[in-house]
């Protein structure tokens, strides 16, 4: 992890896991997926059943991604302080 990606992970990580679910993995990833899945690339098969559950499972495919990057930088963290400490 480079020192601007340690800072900015601090910044995120203050923030709280939570927070960085939702805004970072629901709101960037999830969000847009649902967006372009649903209206550009299925926009042949719209029906209010159809866009509600791509709604859904887009929404915890983000929560999911944010989940795992979440984990995935806190390992990477750790490891930085591990050996700055050692």
């Amino acid at each position: 992890m480079k020192p601007e990606a340690l800072a900015k992970w601090e910044i995120a990580r203050a923030k709280g896991k939570a927070h960085y679910i939702l805004v970072g993995g629901v709101l960037s990833y999830g969000l847009p997926m649902f967006i372009a899945m649903t209206f550009f690339v299925h926009r042949d098969e719209l029906s209010p059943k159809y866009i509600g559950i791509s709604a859904v499972l887009w929404l915890i495919g983000g929560a999911l991604f944010g989940t795992i990057m979440w984990y995935f930088c806190e390992r990477q963290y750790r490891k930085v302080k591990q050996r700055n400490v050692a």
